[in-house]
């Protein structure tokens, strides 16, 4: 890949490094410091002149000081003359906020990309966006990878399953759920719930033949696990065999790991979107994505089909 040069932000940083190494290429050196203050250094110690640039950056916590980083580092090399930039988002924070749904409220998730469009990012890549709607807040292309190729691997190759169902934790990810199910031939379930404030919800009912079934549910974010758990004990009320839970971002904060470790739960498998390795508990599984933003970052540059990754 002549002419690409990769960039990684501190936050994630084994993955840009997986990342780096299924291309062949090694990433930039770029020094990334703090201030005593808090302030955050950003240098670049080569020439990015006439390259196409990728910016890798997962905007896990701390959020608001891995933005800046990715702010500060899109500046610099816009500033250092590219060809043209990408920015590689693996996991796209302030997702969750794509709308208003209450008076006087932000749409968070627009002003984080008016300013990566501000400070010089032509294109993003991003993974398994929370609302896809989100890339309608770009006036850039966006590269919308899904990790169900990823995940829909592991399960066929490490899971045994005599009579499966995926199930989707609520009505918006039922497209997810169908996807997944399509590849694994089976059927899909749905739960319905009522969310009274953000990081809980109630579960109201359970739409699907479960009985007698291995369970997989299947959604973007675990959090802090209250929906997954929730959902997990619905289904078991149901009569269902034996649950299992994936998703393409593990954010697994607060009561998180407790909640799924004291849980029905078999196994919890995850990408590594986020750096979710110094969060190892017993039911976790850790599958990498660098393979698939790699050959997405290798089509975009030689301009050949990204969707049909997906096909």
């Amino acid at each position: 890949m002549n002419g690409v040069k990769l960039i990684s932000c501190n936050a994630n940083k084994r993955l840009a490094e997986e990342i780096s190494g299924y291309l062949g290429l090694r990433l930039t050196d770029t020094l990334i410091t703090t201030f005593s203050d808090g302030e955050i250094r950003v240098q670049i110690n080569e020439s990015v002149r006439g390259y196409h640039v990728y910016v890798i950056a997962s905007l896990s916590n701390p959020v608001n000081h891995n933005i800046m980083e990715l702010l500060l580092t899109l500046d610099a090399v816009r500033r250092s003359s590219p060809r043209e930039i990408t920015v590689v988002i693996p996991y796209y924070a302030y997702g969750r906020q794509d709308r208003q749904d209450k008076p006087r409220t932000p749409v968070s998730a627009k002003v984080v990309a008016d300013l990566l469009e501000t400070v010089g990012a032509d294109r993003v890549i991003v993974v398994d966006l929370h609302s896809p709607q989100i890339q309608g807040f770009f006036d850039i292309p966006v590269e919308h990878l899904t990790a169900i190729p990823v995940l829909y691997d592991y399960i066929r190759k490490n899971l045994i399953l005599e009579n499966p169902v995926v199930v989707s934790p609520d009505a918006g990810g039922v497209k997810r759920a169908r996807d997944l199910a399509n590849k694994l031939g089976c059927g899909v379930a749905v739960i319905l719930k009522r969310r009274p404030e953000p990081n809980k919800a109630e579960v109201m009912e359970v739409v699907g033949d479960l009985e007698g079934k291995e369970a997989i549910i299947i959604d973007d974010i675990i959090d802090t696990a209250g929906t997954l758990t929730a959902a997990a004990n619905a289904l078991v009320s149901k009569g269902v065999k034996k649950v299992y839970a994936c998703a393409t971002h593990g954010i697994f904060s607060g009561p998180a790991v407790e909640r799924i470790m004291n849980s029905p739960i078999e196994k919890v498998i995850v990408t590594n979107t986020l750096p979710v390795y110094e969060k190892e508990f017993g039911k976790l599984e850790v599958v990498s994505i660098a393979p698939l933003i790699g050959e997405a970052i290798r089509r975009v540059h030689e301009g050949s089909s990204v969707s049909s990754l997906f096909s």
